[in-house]
């Protein structure tokens, strides 16, 4: 697996971190307790951390490949040391002896080493995008937020030339055919999993008193990168419409924020959403927490009376199905891979984004209905369980066993060709 900008074992909620992390180390897992070898390659972004990492089970490592410096860096600066990548990647592999049967790679940066290492290795490669540039440059509200030219090239050659791509949701897979151009046969759908062991009910009294959090307020959770297409600031104007509306309501009420780091003075979206709460008078009901490990996340999914994802984009929506595993009812946006994962009035409520009038009244009306909370948790939580990871790789697997049949195939078919080209 090809993972370059992001550790798959990083802490999540950074700036680089989230839902293709968890992808990335749990499916790793979960192949190699078939007994399926993994090596994860990814950049080295500390030189005090070993570049080989043991933590994916037996047979899986996290390799830390040094290209360019061995820090955190922009991702689009990353490009520019992608060929020392690729070639520091070569040298490892023929330095072990190590023949890859495929190569697997999540989000473009990765695709190109990929290509690049398809040429030396002769492997089919398999690429997840988790994100489309073209999307998120339809949903960007300012300059600054737009995806690279280079980044919309490199998506196009990635879908003319891998051998298939993966996409997590049926939306997803429209969006590669009609915005790149991609061949429907090209494509398949297999969505990402979730830890059902990990994420699973705890009753609600007993995971606030592990964290520690008073145990008779209402309790909101955001979980999720501090980043504008997350959509946050469209929570935080709808909790000021609540606290103008209800001012006795929400005396009881406060939003937890996962994910960044509040006391980033060189974060300038962490920065303008903690001067916007100010602004709107709701310091006392927003708390920024930071990042969090993800052993701790299943508490606080369970210590919350409700999730929120108020995005602008999601490709999938990783944070919504972990809610959901654990039987807490969520409120998204009616937006990408959201749509297809949360069912409206059926496991959870959905809203147009960036309307943050709309978002407070579905929020006013899910905590204030103890019946429709129970509801939809309990059916959020019955729909998780078929995106168990055992089963989502059940999928992933066979379809490595039909890139490669039909690999070896065409290889085969060559092969002839060749001999027939020399018969007299």
């Amino acid at each position: 697996m090809i993972s370059v900008h992001t550790c798959p074992l990083a802490t999540l909620g950074g700036k680089d971190t989230g839902g293709m992390n968890v992808y990335v180390r749990e499916l790793a897992r979960e192949l190699t307790r078939r007994g399926i070898a993994v090596d994860v390659f990814t950049r080295s972004q500390n030189p005090h951390l070993p570049h080989i990492v043991h933590e994916l089970g037996p047979g899986g490592r996290v390799i830390h490949v040094p290209a360019g410096p061995e820090a955190p860096i922009e991702k689009h600066r990353i490009l520019e040391h992608l060929p020392e990548f690729v070639e520091r990647v070569r040298r490892f592999a023929e330095q072990e002896g190590l023949v890859y049967d495929v190569i697997h790679s999540h989000y473009w940066l990765s695709g190109l080493v990929a290509l690049a290492l398809r040429s030396v290795w002769r492997a089919p490669v398999i690429q997840m995008f988790h994100t489309l540039g073209q999307m998120k440059n339809r949903v960007a509200q300012r300059v600054e937020e737009r995806e690279p030219p280079q980044r919309l090239e490199a998506e196009r050659r990635l879908v003319r030339e891998v051998d298939h791509v993966v996409a997590a949701t049926p939306l997803e897979k429209a969006q590669l055919v009609w915005l790149y151009g991609a061949t429907p046969s090209s494509v398949t759908v297999i969505p990402p999993g979730v830890d059902v062991q990990r994420f699973r009910p705890i009753p609600k009294m007993e995971a606030r008193r592990v964290l520690g959090i008073p145990l008779e307020r209402r309790y909101v959770l955001f979980v999720g990168r501090i980043e504008p297409l997350k959509g946050l600031e469209t929570l935080m104007r709808a909790v000021a419409i609540l606290a103008q509306d209800c001012p006795t309501w929400t005396q009881d009420f406060a939003v937890v924020v996962i994910g960044g780091d509040p006391d980033a003075t060189a974060d300038a979206e962490m920065g303008r959403l903690q001067q916007l709460r100010t602004e709107l008078g709701i310091t006392d009901l927003i708390a920024f927490l930071g990042a969090k490990a993800q052993e701790t996340l299943p508490y606080y999914y369970n210590a919350a009376d409700v999730v929120v994802m108020p995005s602008d984009y999601e490709s999938f929506g990783l944070v919504a199905l972990e809610a959901m595993a654990c039987g807490t009812p969520v409120i998204a946006s009616d937006v990408g891979g959201l749509v297809y994962l949360v069912r409206d009035g059926e496991t959870g409520l959905r809203v147009p984004r960036r309307q943050p009038i709309l978002l407070a009244r579905a929020l006013d009306r899910l905590l204030r209905d103890d019946e429709l909370r129970q509801r939809l948790g309990e059916n959020g939580r019955r729909w998780a369980q078929r995106f168990a990871w055992p089963i989502i790789t059940d999928r992933i697997v066979d379809l490595y066993q039909e890139v490669l049949k039909l690999r070896r195939g065409r290889q085969k078919q060559l092969i002839c060709y060749g001999r027939w080209s020399v018969r007299p």
